[in-house]
């Protein structure tokens, strides 16, 4: 029987020789993942499981990337919990400060995921993952405790929508804007409990950075995961991070999806979600005239190498504008260190702007970066709902690197070509 790449999967790691969407499977995980919120909960219910010893030691990863440096007295708290669960378990993969990053960033950068896995974390855009040709979906801390003691997890077999993408891809256009616009076409619940498949010729030109910022997003859709079949972009990317051995599945040419959707991107703008949904987008043409007080780059979503690349060549030579805070955050030490090397973070001091440490810093409201009552903030990040970077009253608009950089000079939203 054809199978989805997703179903393939799922049907390897659960000893079958087949599944179909709705079937009930008992799964092994290659990687359970959690960070510094997170993970508390899950030692708790492990610690209740009575289990002396996770599943494995190599396989089971904790980051701190949230809260860190530690904000306040109870993310220390939290932080030294989850640092002596992993030194009493001598956990091969505990990451904080310099050694440390935002987690969805790392875990490829270093090889620590692997296309054909399945990763389970405690953390909501887990997905990103799929980017690589593997199952990745994130789970409630209670689910990821039961994971650490067993290496496996219950699971239902997702239908998967396909989403095919062709056409020209137009000037300040990627990833960030093709997802925007699908959400957008698809509502927040509109791949309610679904993989959604990227694939057609436009993905195939796309850089592991944008593809890893599809399928981080695929969850704003209500999306079970995202995931983009193995290729020679893929294989080059790892290549030069791991020599470790991996399994390549791939969709049958007949396998049945729940829906196929075609997308011609050749007369897609670069996109801005407004408040307070990523699937209120607008073309940035049609945003209007929104003053704005705070520029965010960087997340899991965006706080890639070429992301940073991006914004730095909107903003070579120019200021932020009077008014406006303009905040950076490279995805890792790695990506800050290099942008070190190419005179990045250089352009952006020369800008104006602000050069956090590598974490997730504002995304969750959690910190550098906190939004009062009536501002406005352009962000590179995943979500918008209300209060998500601060104030109940404040508001946050998603976009790309280029959209934000170019943002950040006008003083209001607005694309590069308005420079």
């Amino acid at each position: 029987m054809p199978m989805t790449i997703t179903e393939k999967i799922l049907a390897a790691h659960a000893g079958l020789e087949r599944v179909s969407p709705g079937d009930l499977i008992e799964a092994k995980v290659d990687v359970a993942l959690a960070n510094d919120i997170t993970a508390p909960l899950a030692i708790k219910v492990f610690d209740e499981i009575g289990v002396e010893k996770v599943f494995d030691a190599d396989k089971v990863i904790l980051v701190a990337d949230h809260f860190v440096p530690n904000k306040d007295i109870a993310s220390a708290q939290q932080v030294k919990l989850v640092r002596e669960f992993a030194r009493r378990q001598k956990l091969t993969h505990y990451y904080e400060g310099g050694d440390s990053g935002i987690e969805h960033v790392i875990l490829p950068e270093r090889g620590l995921v692997l296309p054909g896995q399945v990763i389970i974390g405690a953390d909501s855009h887990t997905c990103t993952y799929g980017a690589m040709g593997a199952f990745s979906t994130g789970v409630g801390s209670t689910d990821l405790g039961a994971v650490m003691a067993t290496g496996e997890i219950w699971l239902k077999v997702p239908p998967t929508i396909l989403l095919r993408y062709e056409g020209k891809l137009r000037p300040h256009v990627g990833g960030k804007d093709l997802i925007l616009h699908t959400i957008g076409l698809l509502g927040v619940e509109g791949a309610l409990y679904c993989a959604m498949e990227f694939a057609g010729s436009v993905i195939e030109q796309l850089p592991m950075n944008q593809r890893f910022t599809m399928s981080n997003m695929a969850i704003e859709a209500g999306g079970k995961n995202g995931i983009i079949a193995p290729d020679e972009t893929t294989l080059a990317y790892l290549a030069e991070r791991t020599t470790r051995r991996f399994e390549i599945f791939k969709s049958d040419t007949c396998a049945e999806y729940d829906r196929v959707i075609d997308i011609d991107v050749t007369g897609i703008e670069p996109q801005v979600a407004f408040p307070h949904l990523p699937s209120n987008v607008r073309a940035v043409s049609q945003a209007g005239n929104v003053p704005i007080d705070q520029v965010v780059i960087g997340s899991c979503t965006n706080g890639w190498l070429d992301d940073l690349r991006d914004a730095a060549r909107v903003l070579k030579g120019k200021k932020a504008a009077p008014g406006v805070r303009l905040i950076i955050l490279p995805g890792s030490p790695l990506i800050y260190k290099t942008a070190m090397r190419e005179g990045i973070l250089e352009t952006f001091l020369d800008a104006g702007g602000v050069i956090g440490p590598p974490c997730c810093g504002p995304c969750l409201g959690g910190h550098m970066g906190i939004l009062a009552a009536g501002e406005r903030a352009v962000s590179t990040t995943n979500r918008n709902f209300i209060g998500r970077m601060g104030h109940p009253e404040s508001e946050v608009y998603l976009a790309n690197p280029l959209v934000a950089a170019a943002s950040a000079v006008l003083g209001k939203i607005g694309g590069p070509d308005e420079l």
